[in-house]
């Protein structure tokens, strides 16, 4: 640099503490600045040539004599603000030009960057995950593999969905929602919903209990056991099912359909000792309070 900038810097310096004086009750003595002067020409440059400078700045170029000037631009805000007519030329001014240059190759940077992120949103919005629930008694915590287990997906703004699990009790389903809603049906364990709020969620395998329905598997497991005491059985029978209980027999034949019972009639049915009384099959009990109000069955013959 030559020797007639360094002087104008040295003279600029002056100058600035004149004009700060002006306006703040400081030292004229740029070089004794600290803090709180420091601040008010901060904010006297804010307000008069919307200049900023950094307190590191201050100290490397005003408060220490290193021989060399601050950059072009900076020198011709102090100019401004001291009222000074003297200009820098643009072309003194080596770093600018370097971050011109860099802006130009720091756009496509950008554009790459935009890019990639609107490519893993993307792919995140649209991304499936796949979960499988398995079933377990809830008495020994043992698969369910006796039992056909049916499963209602109820998903927003569709009609649900029905499907049955496996030979092992299980099932997955594979959505890209945060929420999973479901209904559990099970001849001889009870109905539930199952709600999972999967956002996120590590664990993608899950095993849920069921609640034996006890009334439909002793049911089940009267039909084909021998009766010693038919008086008794009856009695347990009446115990299980509503008054009003309305009791289907559902026919595989194609022919025949459906026979209702009433509570009466199907006490009757299951203590008659006929041999043709064998294997009942539950299909669907529901409940009225812990007595079963609706039950559907079928029945192999043997």
């Amino acid at each position: 640099m030559a020797n007639n900038d360094l002087k104008y810097f040295e003279f600029l310096k002056q100058e600035v503490a004149k004009t700060l004086q002006k306006s703040c009750a400081v030292s004229l003595d740029i070089q004794n600045w600290k803090g709180q002067e420091i601040i008010f020409l901060q904010d006297d440059l804010s307000d008069k040539v919307n200049g900023r400078i950094s307190e590191k700045w201050f100290y490397t170029h005003i408060k220490s004599n290193t021989g060399k000037l601050p950059r072009i631009d900076m020198l011709n805000i102090l100019s401004e603000y001291c009222g000074l007519k003297k200009q820098f030329p643009e072309k003194d001014l080596p770093k600018i030009q370097t971050k011109k240059r860099k802006i130009k190759w720091f756009i496509p940077v950008l554009l790459v960057l935009s890019i990639i992120s609107s490519f893993i949103i993307f792919k995140s919005i649209n991304r499936t995950t796949t979960y499988q629930f398995c079933f377990v008694g809830s008495d020994f915590n043992i698969p369910i593999t006796d039992s056909p287990i049916w499963i209602i997906s109820m998903n927003e703004n569709e009609s649900p969905m029905v499907s049955k699990c496996d030979s092992n009790g299980c099932f997955k389903f594979t959505t890209k929602a945060d929420k999973i809603q479901f209904i559990v049906q099970s001849p001889y364990y009870k109905s539930d919903t199952i709600t999972r709020i999967v956002h996120n969620k590590e664990i993608k395998e899950e095993q849920i209990q069921l609640k034996t329905n006890d009334y439909a598997l002793m049911i089940h497991l009267f039909s084909k056991s021998k009766v010693n005491n038919w008086k008794k059985r009856r009695k347990q029978l009446d115990e299980m099912f509503a008054d009003n209980a309305r009791i289907y027999q559902v026919f595989e034949d194609g022919v025949t359909g459906m026979e209702l019972y009433n509570k009466k009639d199907f006490i009757n049915k299951m203590t008659v000792p006929l041999k043709s009384l064998k294997n009942i099959e539950i299909i669907e009990t529901i409940y009225s309070g812990d007595k079963i109000a609706i039950m559907r069955f079928k029945q192999s013959l043997e």
